[in-house]
């Protein structure tokens, strides 16, 4: 099995304060979404992964989130057995981020 990395929150935080290239995938449900996302992420729910990760860059970094980082490391998991090289999953999830919302 791949070991996906784990980064944690004030690790993303401090790579969209830097204005880091890499892109944040939120993979949470609409309705936990509303609550509030991480700055600059793309929401594209667990279930709908598979077809919409086609249309992504696999040269690219993402960092991916849900509430608790269990659903993201198993979307990170499938990212990276599609040839995503560099897939990182946020430890903690949004229950762990300190940092500011978007809605």
């Amino acid at each position: 099995m791949n070991q996906i990395k784990e980064i944690t929150p004030q690790q993303v935080e401090e790579k969209i304060n830097n204005n880091d290239d890499f892109t944040i995938i939120d993979v949470r449900e609409d309705e936990e979404v509303s609550q509030g996302m991480v700055p600059n992420a793309k929401h594209i729910r667990l279930g709908d992964i598979p077809e919409k990760i086609e249309s992504l860059p696999k040269d690219q970094e993402y960092v991916m989130i849900c509430r608790s980082g269990r659903r993201s490391m198993n979307a990170a998991e499938f990212m990276k057995e599609r040839g995503f090289g560099n897939v990182q999953n946020m430890e903690g999830g949004m229950l762990k981020w300190q940092g500011e919302l978007v809605f």
